[in-house]
């Protein structure tokens, strides 16, 4: 080690015993926090969820430094699982953003000591419009727990801070009780995986359930098709001109009859009985090949290739006849797979 890469002096020495023990305290301490909030999801609990779910307005969220970095999360977790909320830093609030709140809200204040000074000052205004106010505190005789319709208890039996300053288990605490509150709604409300989805267009989650086959697949000349009695060489150019590495076979009404794939043409090649020149594309192709409905799910035909192993999927109605088609490289593009 040269002196441009040596440590100072008086850099502490990494002891690997004292830091995996430390760690696992942690996570012990904040583990043992949130085991003794089981006891407290009561009748109190309940009427805060209650109170949330016949509210006509929106869930405004609001806390001060880490409590409000909690809040934040709670906020968006009750907005992407059914109860309209947002954040509002209490800071803020009294300097114009209380124009944000309206009569029909409710206030979730956080606060685990409850004397927090930001959220306490916009009581008296966010009182005087009427709005509610439920509060998430570890001291339920504090000011803000006092003044609260409701205030659920989220005492922790100490700091994993081993100063018992750096708010640790507290804030742990705080966000575990905003995700039971958040769940306990989401199946009040029966607020499905569906309903999750449109909340969440772009996410891949949202991607696998709201996309249908209809959204992904190929229409009208661009599926590829041939009669029964095309040749080889037809279905070959069908096959190029399509891109889709396969052709449909269909009769004069346009149903499936089978599939004509680069698989089929190779296991043609291989058998010396087979006379290429002449053969139809009826005596090559296969019958009864897998198929999918346009109203499937997208993620529904990825499975379906994959217990099959194959990379492409026709579409039909409920008559039989050919509406489209896609491969695996649609559903890579949908982000599906």
């Amino acid at each position: 080690m040269n002196a441009r890469t040596a440590p100072p002096a008086d850099h502490p020495v990494v002891n690997a015993d004292t830091i995996v023990r430390s760690a696992r305290t942690v996570i012990v301490t904040e583990a043992a926090a949130i085991r003794a909030l089981e006891s407290k999801i009561d009748a109190t609990f309940v009427r805060a969820c209650q109170m949330i779910l016949t509210c006509k307005g929106r869930v405004v969220v609001s806390g001060m430094g880490k409590s409000g970095h909690v809040a934040r999360k709670i906020a968006a977790t009750l907005a992407s699982t059914g109860t309209p909320s947002f954040f509002v830093h209490p800071g803020e609030a009294s300097h114009g953003d209380l124009g944000m709140i309206q009569p029909d809200d409710i206030l979730l204040g956080i606060s685990y000591s409850g004397e927090t000074d930001e959220l306490l000052f916009i009581l008296p205004a966010v009182k005087r419009q009427g709005i509610p106010l439920i509060a998430i505190t570890g001291n339920p005789k504090s000011s803000l727990a006092r003044q609260a319709e409701v205030n659920i208890d989220a005492n922790v039996p100490s700091e994993a801070c081993p100063h018992g300053l750096a708010p640790t288990s507290s804030t742990t605490a705080a966000l575990v009780m905003g995700d039971a509150l958040a769940v306990a709604l989401l199946e009040a409300r029966g607020f499905t995986s569906d309903d999750f989805a449109r909340s969440h267009p772009a996410g891949s989650l949202g991607r696998r359930l709201l996309l249908h086959i209809a959204d992904v697949m190929h229409t009208g000349d661009d599926v590829p098709r041939v009669g029964v009695e095309a040749s080889v060489s037809e279905a070959l150019v069908e096959m190029t001109r399509k891109h889709l590495g396969m052709t449909a076979v269909v009769d004069n009404e346009g149903r499936l009859l089978g599939v004509f794939t680069d698989g089929d043409l190779r296991r043609a090649l291989d058998d010396d009985d087979v006379d290429l020149r002449n053969a139809t594309v009826g005596q090559l192709m296969t019958p009864g090949p897998k198929t999918i409905g346009s109203d499937k799910l997208a993620v529904e035909a990825a499975q379906l290739m994959e217990k099959h192993q194959i990379n492409a999927l026709l579409v039909t109605d409920p008559s039989g006849q050919v509406v489209g088609a896609l491969n695996i490289h649609d559903l890579l593009r949908a982000r599906v797979v």
